[in-house]
């Protein structure tokens, strides 16, 4: 089984940041690719960001120029540093990681952007 655990989430005004963590576990030995997602209330899953093991990053062109994910090999971690946040922003992000026994998703954090 392989674990992902969100955190990072919170209520902040626009224009503020935000940085969230995803952390992997259980038997799992690499990760090559890390994926963000989100989803607002009424709408479908959207892609956010993602990035492999060469470090190769790509987004959603929603949060281009203002999201920036990165990841920390050794600690099975991949964030996504959110700036200059939007109210159309406000949704559950996810992280998502495909594996050869399958692709996992974790539970999910609440970003809320709102005076």
């Amino acid at each position: 089984q392989v674990h992902l655990l969100e955190s990072g989430g919170g209520l902040v005004q626009p224009g503020g940041s935000l940085r969230l963590s995803c952390v992997v576990s259980g038997n799992i030995f690499s990760v090559n690719v890390m994926r963000w997602y989100r989803q607002a209330p009424g709408k479908e899953r959207e892609f956010v960001a993602f990035i492999n093991s060469a470090f190769y990053t790509v987004y959603g062109d929603t949060v281009k120029g203002r999201f920036t994910i990165s990841r920390d090999n050794a600690k099975m971690t991949v964030y996504l540093q959110m700036n200059s946040l939007k109210p159309e922003d406000t949704a559950v992000y996810y992280c998502n990681v495909p594996t050869n026994q399958g692709t996992y998703w974790g539970q999910g954090t609440q970003v809320t952007v709102s005076s």
